[in-house]
């Protein structure tokens, strides 16, 4: 099996310590959990897994899914912004989170405080989904419990890639944001101060080859000065669904993409060489290379490659971006 492979893998990546494969008695207590709070797993190719977060490079092996899993598979555009927002931009995401969902799109974001609830809560009649940065027993924030039990009831959904019980910590948010901007078909950043976790998802959502769209804001405003640098950068500019709506339109019909450098059946090698390992390995650093180009200057198989790019990445050595592109850590 797969999984007898991991802890090897993950130590020949260089991990400092073994990984433990949890038995099959912790998945069947972990699916009766989940049961009796309405969770479903899902993988990608199944029925309910959002098409377009299928596609990336990291995409969940599964999906924890609560709610009407039918709603993953509309259209869907991302609403994200401070959670210490401005009068004026808990207005405008609302009003464009109701346009968006009166003209048939899903908004999809965080269930923050901020933008983010007043996004969702403007689009529950239409259907939103909440990304989790925890199991799903474990909300957060805990006020928002009831935001999103409304959302569950009119044909909302909620997803998360992280197990019953796991809290939400600091490094978990950055792993939500890339699942909403995947999942989406563009990202509206409505407002977000300089470093702030919305440029996070924006970031995130040009890697993978999504619309970045932002709302401009006043100059003396610090919560604007991240949405206005996106505006000088390249992103497009909202101040109406319309702005949106255009952007995404010839999208909608186009469908999505392989990663570059990955086919469907192309296999894993188990035991590559330890000098194609280390040619490999040498060949990354912190600057992104592209999947393609690993294998062009190595001289390795694909399938050589994935696998030590796999045992980089259960060792916690590697990330990845959009477009099969991967650096070290």
């Amino acid at each position: 099996m797969a999984l007898e492979h991991l802890p090897e893998l993950a130590r020949r990546g260089g991990a400092a310590r073994s990984s433990r494969i949890y038995g099959e008695s912790e998945a069947k207590a972990e699916l009766a959990a989940g049961q009796e709070l309405g969770v479903s797993w899902l993988a990608p190719g199944e029925d309910g897994y959002p098409a377009r977060l299928a596609m990336l490079d990291d995409a969940p092996p599964m999906l924890a899914v609560r709610g009407a899993a039918v709603t993953l598979a509309r259209p869907m555009i991302a609403i994200v912004g401070s959670r210490n927002a401005s009068a004026a931009g808990l207005k405008f995401a609302g009003t464009l989170a109701r346009d968006l969902g009166e003209a048939g799109f899903v908004v999809i974001s965080g269930l923050a405080r901020g933008i983010d609830q007043a996004a969702h809560r403007a689009s529950i009649p239409s259907g939103t989904v909440a990304v989790l940065a925890g199991g799903h027993d474990r909300i957060y924030p805990p006020e928002h419990q009831e935001l999103l039990a409304a959302m569950l009831e009119q044909n909302g959904a909620a997803i998360s890639e992280m197990p019953l019980g796991h809290e939400p910590r600091a490094r978990d948010f950055p792993r939500r944001n890339r699942l909403i901007s995947g999942a989406s078909l563009g990202v509206v950043v409505v407002e977000a101060a300089h470093r702030s976790g919305s440029l996070i998802t924006a970031r995130m959502a040009a890697e993978q080859g999504r619309e970045v769209f932002a709302v401009p804001g006043s100059p003396l405003d610090p919560r604007a000065a991240g949405t206005n640098d996106l505006l000088k950068q390249g992103a497009s500019l909202v101040t109406e669904a319309a702005d949106v709506i255009n952007a995404v339109q010839p999208i909608i019909e186009r469908p999505p993409m392989l990663p570059a450098g990955e086919t469907e059946s192309e296999p894993l090698d188990f035991d590559p060489e330890a000098h194609d390992r280390h040619q490999i390995v040498g060949l990354l650093g912190p600057t992104a290379v592209s999947i393609d180009d690993l294998v062009r200057m190595s001289g390795a198989s694909p399938a050589i490659v994935r696998t030590v790019l796999l045992e980089l990445e259960l060792a916690g050595r590697l990330e990845r971006h959009g477009g099969g592109l991967v650096s070290l850590i």
